[in-house]
């Protein structure tokens, strides 16, 4: 039964007249994992390792607050109305600096400012890709990305990560392996720094090979980049977009660093190709908000932006540690995880032969026991596995660290290990 199917058997009859007229695209769309746990992790009690969200601690308010009210005092004329599509070119131009620190600055045409990178994940599935065409994604992936090309129809594949995240090799024989059925690979997404739901990091020997490997294939990349910033070394990886610029469509968010609610990020594509994607993008939401954008380009420009980002890297690798040493001291013999260098999460592996085949069976009594985390399942897209669908993420799951205190995630970690082996 389809996703529609299982709907429509529960809905209203006015409901139903309504869904069947649903176009096909709409068996698509997948709840987010972690938003299906929202109420749950709200509940008094409930210690939450599910949701990837900042810690907005830290963030200067009273600054931010008394910014805010000179730019609407002074400005409130311009940041209150309809703003060029493309985005602040001020805030745009700050961007291009900084995204020199991962080893090439962009021009300045070729920037485009989203409302959120969500946005431009959705903006390039739609400017590239057809019903059916493949998808090449890292195994797991972002789910909301999962939720993106789905909606789009795409066929994604996923290519298993290990510890230094995409092996070009096995990229380059996946590309192979498609085109031999017949069907075109349109892009790989890829989140090479502390990736989500990983942590892991691609190592800087394999990025240029990657790159290469893409490039004569003729498959485009697009560099998923939100976390880049928040190294636990204060490092700044260089990017694919640095290797080859004419075949990387990168997109940066201010949602880790600064505030998801501003709803600010951007993309960089070749300057053709980035007045494309401005196109698609004012056919939805007209122009990114300038109210937003001059908020964020006031928290830069008035030089927040570098010590907010240390010390939030700094909070998030204490928070990291509390993590991997509860792991270590409680979780059952034979579970694995990955040792993050920044970012937001971990990722654990159950070993083989434990109580639950399946994470997601250990949701329910980790509820019941005050804790809640994100199956693995909710990465990966089913494979078929002789006539039957299989999850490859099955045994895993996600614990974030960003935005609870240490000695809570420490009783969270306990929490699950307590589940998992009992």
């Amino acid at each position: 039964m389809s996703k529609i199917e299982e709907l429509l058997a529960n809905a209203t009859p006015a409901e139903a007249r309504i869904m069947n007229h649903f176009a096909a695209r709409a068996e698509g769309f997948r709840p987010s994992a972690v938003r299906d746990v929202f109420e749950v992790a709200m509940r008094p009690g409930i210690i939450s390792l599910a949701g990837g969200n900042p810690d907005l601690d830290l963030l200067p308010l009273g600054e931010l607050g008394a910014m805010s009210a000179r730019i609407i005092e002074d400005e409130g004329l311009e940041v209150l109305q309809y703003g060029s599509g493309a985005g602040l070119e001020e805030l745009a131009q700050l961007v291009c600096d900084f995204m020199g620190s991962e080893g090439l600055s962009p021009q300045l045409d070729d920037i485009q400012m989203t409302a959120g990178s969500q946005m431009g994940l959705d903006l390039a599935t739609k400017l590239f890709v057809n019903p059916g065409d493949v998808i090449l994604a890292e195994g797991p992936t972002y789910t909301g990305a999962l939720g993106v090309f789905e909606g789009y129809q795409a066929d994604v594949r996923q290519v298993p990560l290990d510890a230094d995240g995409l092996d070009p090799a096995a990229v380059e024989q996946a590309i192979a392996e498609i085109r031999a059925e017949g069907k075109k690979v349109k892009f790989l997404y890829t989140i090479p720094n502390f990736q989500n739901p990983t942590g892991i990091t691609l190592s800087d020997q394999r990025r240029a090979e990657l790159v290469r490997v893409c490039r004569e294939a003729d498959v485009l990349i697009v560099e998923d980049n939100p976390y880049g910033q928040l190294s636990f070394d204060g490092f700044r990886r260089r990017s694919l977009y640095s290797y080859d610029p004419e075949n990387v469509l990168y997109l940066g968010s201010f949602s880790k660093v600064f505030s998801p609610g501003v709803r600010v990020g951007w993309m960089v594509a070749p300057l053709r190709v980035r007045k494309f994607l401005q196109i698609a993008g004012e056919a939805v939401t007209i122009c990114p908000s300038v109210l937003s954008q001059r908020l964020v380009l006031g928290f830069m420009r008035e030089g927040l932006w570098e010590p907010h980002t240390r010390r939030t890297a700094a909070l998030y690798q204490q928070r990291c540690q509390a993590v991997l040493d509860a792991c270590e001291k409680y979780m059952p013999e034979g579970t694995t995880w990955t040792v993050p260098a920044g970012g937001f999460f971990t990722w654990l592996t159950l070993p083989e032969g434990g109580k639950f085949a399946d994470a997601a069976d250990a949701l329910a009594p980790a509820i019941e026991a005050g804790v809640v985390f994100i199956p693995g399942s909710a990465f990966y897209e089913p494979v078929e596995v002789d006539g039957a669908l299989v999850n490859p993420g099955a045994n895993q799951l996600r614990i974030a660290f960003s935005a609870v205190e240490p000695e809570v995630l420490t009783e969270g970690v306990k929490r699950l290990s307590q589940v998992l082996a009992a």
